[in-house]
């Protein structure tokens, strides 16, 4: 069985809808499923981080107002949109706010589940990738520090690029740190200096 699915008990949704058939009838699944959730309408101005996934009505709604309402949260949860019609400008903005799975009113019991576990994979997928692009940007960016250090070195010091990196790693360990870091004293250094010859 999927984590997704395993997790669905320990979720905590938050129902933004009017209450009227189709918020009943999510509201009846949703306990069926066994989830904890709250229903509010109209939409607050702020979302709570304690919701981990919620249910938006979006029909006659301004995209500016749902994005402010969804970024507010520390944690932005998986989003599953809820429309009552289907056409270029609403699917247009379902992708704008950022909606991970959408359901279509009226709302019946099969398909809640399904939208729930695909917003929830898609919101997991989407996490990963943000900090396997996180963590390669923070690679590259030390990779561009260290050679911006080699090069200072290589032009104060007069040494080829290969015993420029044996400064800086022997640095690095000689102070327990990484060479990243070391790179960045380097840099600010250089920077002062060159700022006080202009003074």
């Amino acid at each position: 069985m999927s984590d997704y699915i395993r997790d669905f008990r320990d979720l905590h949704a938050l129902v933004v809808h009017r209450r009227d058939r189709s918020a009943d009838e999510l509201l009846q699944q949703m306990h069926r499923i066994g989830c904890n959730f709250d229903n509010q309408w109209p939409m607050p101005d702020a979302l709570a981080d304690k919701f981990s996934l919620v249910f938006l009505d979006v029909t006659d709604q301004d995209a500016t107002r749902l994005k402010g309402f969804l970024n507010t949260a520390a944690d932005p949860p998986a989003v599953i949109a809820i429309i009552g019609y289907e056409n270029p400008s609403l699917l247009d903005l379902v992708l704008e706010i950022g909606a991970h799975a959408v359901l279509i009113k009226p709302i019946r019991a099969a398909g809640v589940l399904s939208s729930m576990l695909m917003a929830r994979r898609f919101w997991g997928e989407q996490r990963r990738f943000q900090k396997d692009m996180t963590k390669l940007r923070d690679r590259l960016d030390g990779v561009q520090k260290v050679n911006d250090a080699k090069f200072i070195l290589m032009r104060h010091h007069d040494i080829n690029e290969r015993e420029a990196y044996d400064v800086i790693r022997k640095q690095a360990m000689a102070k327990r740190t990484t060479t990243t870091e070391i790179a960045q004293s380097i840099i600010n250094a250089e920077s002062i200096l060159r700022n006080f010859g202009q003074n």
